[in-house]
C-alpha cells in the first residue's frame, strides 16, 4: 500500500482539508463516527492509502492540523465530521500568526515545529510503505504560508525521498485585504520552488470568478470557493485511491509533468463547472468534458492558458463504463486542433487516467492538471504587487523585527524573477525538424564504411583465434 500523509495548516487550509476529508469519507463509505456502511467493494480496496484502521472497525483519516491559533481547531472540532480525526493531531497555538511569514516561519511557528514532526512521525510510522505528503496551505496568511514552508522544508530533510506535493492557495485583492499579501506569497513561493515536488495553484481570483460567472452563485462565501477546491483534489487523488483502467500516483504525475526540476507549479482544472439551473439541460459527455477542461473559464489560475503553451498535461477521467478508446481518441483530437498551443519539443506530453467509480453526487466528471507557460502571469501579477511596495520599503519593518533581513526580499524576488524567466524560456523554444532527406549522402557513406571497417577487424579476430592454438590459460 502506498499511503499518503496530509497537512493541513493555517485557518484556510484547515478548511480545505476539512471539505477535503468530507468528500473523501462520502465516496468511501465513511459515516460521521469513521465506521464504513458504503455498498461498493472498491470502496474499501484503496481505503488505506489515506485512512488509517482504528480500534472498533472505524477509519482514521492520515491527517495532522496545525494552526498557530485555537479558533478553527474548535469549530472543525465541533463540525459533524470532527469526531473522525484523531484527537492527537489537533495541534495548535494560542498567540496566532497577524498575517506576518516571518512570525509562522520563524519565531511562533518554531515552538510548534516539534509537535507538528512528532504527530507527523507516528503518521508515518503506522503507515506500510509510505509514498509522500500532501499539505494544504495558502500564501497569503501568515501561518498558511510561514509554518507551512517551514513544515516542509522539515519534511524534505526527514523524508528527503518521498514525494512533498502542496496546495497552495494565492491571494487575490478581489477576495481578501490582507495588506502585506505579496511578501508573504513571494517569501512562500521562494520556499516551495526549493522545497516541494509538485505544486497545485489554486489562485483565488479565478476561483472567485468561477463561482461568480460560471457557477452563477449570487454571493461567493469561502465555504464556495473550498468547495471547488476540494472537489479538484479529490479529482487529482481518484487514481490514488480507487482501481481503475490507467492509474498514476505522486511519482508518477511529478516523473511525467516536471520537464524540469523548479517548474512544479500546475494549473489544475475542473469539469463539469455549471450552474444549478443549467444542469438538467446538459447531457455529459466525454467530448463535452474534454472541451470544458481545455476551456480557460475552468482554470483555476487567473490566466488564459493560450496565452502560454502546454508544457505537459494530465486529466483523470471519472465515471461508469467510460471508454478508454473514446477518451484517447477525444484527448488526441483536442491536441491536434489546438497543436500551436503545445510546445513541439515534448512529443507525448499528455498522460490520461480513467477510473469508474464515478465521484459523490455526478455521473461522470474530468480533473485536469496542466504544466502550463502562463502560470507566469500569476507570478507576474504578484512581483508587480511585490514591488509596488517594496521600493518604498513599506510594512518591512514587521518582518525585520521578527530576525529577517532585508536581503531575504530581494533573493525571494530574483527567485520568482528567474523562475517567470525560466517559463517565458521553454515558451519561446523552438525545435529544429529534422528529415531523413536532410541528412546528406556524404553521412551515409561515412555510416556505409565504418560498418565495412568493422566487419575486416571481425575478420582478422576470427582469422587470428583460428591461426593459432590458444593455451588454456588465455
Amino acid at each position: 500500500m502506498r499511503e499518503i500523509i496530509n497537512v493541513q495548516v493555517g485557518q484556510c487550509g484547515n478548511q480545505i482539508g476539512y471539505k477535503f476529508w468530507e468528500i473523501l469519507c462520502a465516496e468511501h463509505g465513511i459515516d460521521e463516527e469513521g465506521c464504513y456502511n458504503g455498498s461498493c467493494n472498491s470502496q474499501l480496496e484503496k481505503i488505506n492509502v489515506y485512512f488509517a484502521e482504528g480500534a472498533g472497525n472505524r477509519y482514521v483519516p492520515r491527517s495532522v492540523l496545525v494552526d498557530l491559533e485555537s479558533g478553527t481547531m474548535d469549530s472543525l472540532r465541533s463540525a459533524p465530521f470532527g469526531k473522525v480525526f484523531r484527537p492527537d493531531n489537533f495541534i495548535f497555538g494560542e498567540c496566532g500568526a497577524g498575517n506576518n511569514w516571518a512570525k509562522g516561519f520563524y519565531t511562533n511557528g518554531c515552538n510548534l515545529l516539534e509537535q507538528v514532526m512528532d504527530a507527523v512521525r507516528k503518521e508515518a510510522e503506522g503507515c506500510d510503505s509510505i509514498q509522500g505528503f500532501q499539505l494544504a496551505h495558502s500564501l497569503g496568511g501568515g501561518t498558511g504560508s510561514g509554518l507551512g514552508t517551514l513544515i516542509l522544508y522539515y519534511l524534505r530533510e526527514e523524508f528527503p525521498d518521498r514525494i512533498l506535493s502542496a496546495a497552495s492557495v494565492f491571494p487575490s485583492p478581489k477576495v481578501s485585504e490582507i495588506v502585506i499579501e505579496p511578501y508573504n506569497a513571494t517569501l512562500a513561493v521562494h520556499q516551495l520552488i526549493e522545497t516541494t515536488d509538485e505544486v497545485f495553484s489554486f489562485d483565488n481570483e479565478a476561483l472567485y470568478d468561477i463561482c461568480f460567472r460560471t457557477l452563477r452563485l449570487d454571493t461567493t462565501t469561502y465555504s464556495d470557493l473550498n468547495h471547488v477546491i476540494s472537489t479538484t483534489l479529490s479529482g487529482v487523488t481518484t487514481c490514488l485511491r480507487f482501481p481503475g483502467q490507467l492509474n498514476a500516483d505522486l511519482r508518477k504525475l511529478a516523473v511525467n509533468m516536471i520537464p524540469y526540476p523548479r517548474l512544479h507549479f500546475f494549473m489544475p482544472g475542473f469539469a463539469p463547472l455549471t450552474s444549478r439551473r443549467s444542469q438538467t439541460f446538459r447531457t455529459l459527455t466525454v467530448q463535452e468534458l474534454t472541451q470544458q477542461i481545455f476551456d480557460a473559464r475552468n482554470v483555476m489560475i487567473a490566466c488564459n492558458p493560450r496565452n502560454g503553451k502546454y508544457l505537459t498535461y494530465a486529466a483523470m477521467f471519472r465515471g461508469q463504463k467510460l471508454s478508454m478508446k473514446e477518451v484517447e481518441d477525444q484527448m488526441a483530437r483536442v491536441q491536434d486542433k489546438n497543436s500551436a498551443h503545445f510546445v513541439e519539443w515534448i512529443p507525448h506530453n499528455a498522460k490520461v487516467a480513467v477510473c469508474n467509480v464515478p465521484p459523490h453526487g455526478m455521473k461522470m466528471s474530468a480533473t485536469f492538471i496542466a504544466n502550463n507557460t502562463a502560470i507566469q502571469e500569476l507570478f507576474k501579477r504578484l512581483n508587480l504587487q511585490f514591488r509596488v511596495m517594496y521600493r518604498r520599503r513599506a510594512f518591512l519593518h514587521w518582518f525585520t523585527e521578527e530576525g529577517m533581513d532585508v536581503q531575504q526580499f530581494t533573493q525571494a524576488e530574483s527567485d520568482m524573477l528567474d523562475l517567470i524567466s525560466t517559463y517565458q524560456q521553454c515558451q519561446d523554444l523552438q525545435v529544429d525538424n529534422y528529415s531523413v532527406s536532410d541528412i546528406e549522402i556524404k553521412d551515409l557513406e561515412e555510416f556505409e564504411d565504418s560498418l565495412e571497417t568493422w566487419d575486416c577487424v571481425d575478420n582478422h579476430v576470427e582469422g587470428h583465434v583460428n591461426g593459432h592454438t590458444l593455451s588454456s590459460e588465455s
